[in-house]
């Protein structure tokens, strides 16, 4: 499990000057429902499907460690998943992002992770590894 990108992510979201809160959306692989007979072949070999989103949270990014960490604290919820989508949240001036701002931001990201505007967030697989999306 590589932590490298992760805890760079981290670090530049501790050392900003406004308080931060890390967007994390963990989302599964799923079979659309009006999926075609190839469509099906593919994602039953391990291929295509889209990205649903399956759990959120929003973390102050000291009490992130690794990501071995944050995928322990994710398994025990219990809903597999194949991608985290990462993103921060600034506050404003001394002032930490509330939790009606942390809510309004998740919300935002989860329907945009679901028309496959992907490519602002930083994505990890279950390993570590940071993904790139064409």
């Amino acid at each position: 499990m590589s932590d490298s990108h992760f805890e760079l992510l981290l670090h530049a979201a501790r050392s900003q000057p406004e308080p931060q809160r890390i967007l994390l959306v963990f989302a599964a692989a799923a079979l659309p429902a009006d999926a075609t007979d190839e469509q099906r072949a593919r994602f039953e070999a391990g291929e295509g499907g889209e990205l649903d989103p399956v759990m959120c949270v929003d973390k102050d990014p000291h009490a992130l460690t690794t990501f071995a960490s944050l995928v322990a604290e994710s398994a025990q919820i219990g809903n597999p998943w194949k991608v985290v989508f990462v993103a921060g949240l600034s506050g404003k001036g001394q002032l930490a992002p509330t939790d009606a701002d942390a809510e309004r931001a998740i919300n935002d990201m989860v329907e945009a992770i679901r028309l496959g505007m992907i490519n602002r967030y930083a994505a990890y697989d279950a390993r570590g590894e940071p993904l790139s999306f064409a």
